[in-house]
C-alpha cells in the first residue's frame, strides 16, 4: 500500500514468491483502506485465509494513519469486510524489509561490494511517494525488521546550496523533513527550488511536458535528467541522488548497517544509471572520520517491485 498506488495479490504462504491475480490501483480512488481491499477480496474469498497489509505510515497496535493518504487504517474494519479471517498490519518497509531475504542475487544492482558482515544489521531506505526507512537486526539466526519514520527527521543540509534549500523548504511548510527533499514530491521541490531560487531556466520542451503530465512530474523531471534534455533537470536528479546518498549514510551509520544498506521503493529503479554513476555512494561513504566504515558497506538497490508483497506474505505465513 502506496501513498499513489496500491498493490493487492494473493500469495500462497508455502510459496511467497508465486503472486497471482496481482492488481494495482490508485489508492486515492477508494475512501478506505478496508474498502479498497474488500472490493478486491471479494472474487477471492473462499481462497484467502489471512491477510498482511503493509501500511504507509506508523502502526500502533492495531491502528496505522496513512502519512500520505487521508485513511486511518484499523485491522477490525479489514477483518470485518474479510469475514473475520485474521489480519495483520505492518509498516511498508517493514513488510519489504520481511521480503528481502526471498530475492534471488539478480533482483539487486550492487551500487557498492562493501566487505559484508553477515551477523551485522541492515539499513533499508526507499524513496517513492514518500521516504520510508526500517532496520533489520540479526537475532542470532537471521534478520528481522523493525520500522522506523526516520524519513520524518529534520532535513540536515551539508552546503551552502543545501542550507539555501533549507530555507526555500521552510517557507513553505514550517518543519522541513527528509522526505520533503528525497522523495517524489522532493525532487519537484528541489526542481522549483533550483527554478525560484536560483534562477535556473525550464526549457519550453521541459515545461510543456510539466503542464501537460501533472501527475507525472517527478518522472517526467528525472526522464528529462537522465535524457539529458534540460540543464536544470539533470541538476535537480544529481542533488536528489547526494541527498539520497547521505540520508542513506546517515542510516547506515544510525544503524551500524554493517550488512548492508539497500534503497527500495519506486524511485530507485527509474533512476539506476544515475545512481550507478558515483554521485550517490560519494554522498554516502561522506562521512568524515567513518568514510573507511561506510566503504566496507555493501550497497544495493532493490529491483524487485514486489518485495513487499513477498514479505507481507512470508510474515502472515509465520505468524497466523
Amino acid at each position: 500500500m502506496g501513498g499513489t498506488k496500491t498493490t493487492l495479490a494473493l500469495v500462497d504462504a508455502a510459496r511467497p514468491l508465486a503472486v497471482e491475480h496481482t492488481t494495482t490501483v490508485a489508492s486515492r480512488d477508494h475512501a478506505t483502506a478496508a474498502d479498497l481491499i474488500g472490493t478486491y477480496a471479494e472474487p477471492h474469498r473462499a481462497r484467502i485465509h489471512a491477510a498482511c497489509i503493509g501500511v504507509p505510515g506508523p502502526v500502533i497496535g492495531d491502528t496505522a494513519k496513512a502519512t500520505n493518504l487521508p485513511w486511518m487504517i484499523r485491522r477490525d474494519d479489514i477483518a470485518e469486510r474479510l469475514g473475520g479471517i485474521p489480519v495483520m498490519l505492518l509498516n511498508d518497509l517493514e513488510a519489504c524489509g520481511w521480503g528481502l531475504a526471498l530475492l534471488p542475487p539478480d533482483r539487486f544492482a550492487v551500487l557498492q561490494d562493501g566487505v559484508p558482515d553477515a551477523r551485522g544489521n541492515r539499513a533499508l531506505i526507499a524513496a517513492g511517494t514518500g521516504l520510508g526507512e526500517a532496520g533489520l537486526f540479526w537475532d542470532g539466526t537471521r534478520h528481522v525488521p523493525f520500522a522506523s519514520e526516520g524519513g520524518h527527521a529534520d532535513l540536515a543540509p551539508r552546503t551552502p546550496r543545501e542550507v539555501r534549500l533549507l530555507e526555500f523548504l521552510a517557507q513553505r511548510h514550517g518543519h522541513v523533513s527528509w522526505e520533503r527533499a528525497v522523495s517524489g514530491g522532493g525532487l519537484l521541490n528541489i526542481f522549483e527550488f533550483l527554478r525560484e531560487a536560483e534562477g535556473m531556466a525550464v526549457p519550453a520542451a521541459l515545461a510543456e511536458a510539466l503542464l501537460r503530465e501533472r501527475e507525472h512530474d517527478p518522472a517526467v523531471v528525472s526522464g528529462a535528467a537522465l535524457a539529458e534534455r534540460a540543464p536544470i533537470a539533470v541538476e535537480a536528479l544529481d542533488m536528489f541522488t547526494r541527498l539520497f546518498g547521505a540520508e542513506a549514510g546517515n542510516l547506515a551509520l544510525k544503524l551500524k548497517a554493517t550488512a548492508g544498506v539497500y534503497l527500495a521503493g519506486g524511485i530507485a529503479p527509474k533512476i539506476l544509471p544515475k545512481l550507478q554513476d558515483g554521485t550517490l555512494v560519494a554522498a554516502f561513504v561522506d562521512k568524515g572520520r567513518f568514510r573507511e566504515l561506510l566503504q566496507g558497506i555493501p550497497v544495493r538497490v532493490v529491483l524487485d517491485q514486489a518485495t513487499a508483497l513477498y514479505g507481507a506474505a512470508r510474515f502472515a505465513a509465520e505468524h497466523c
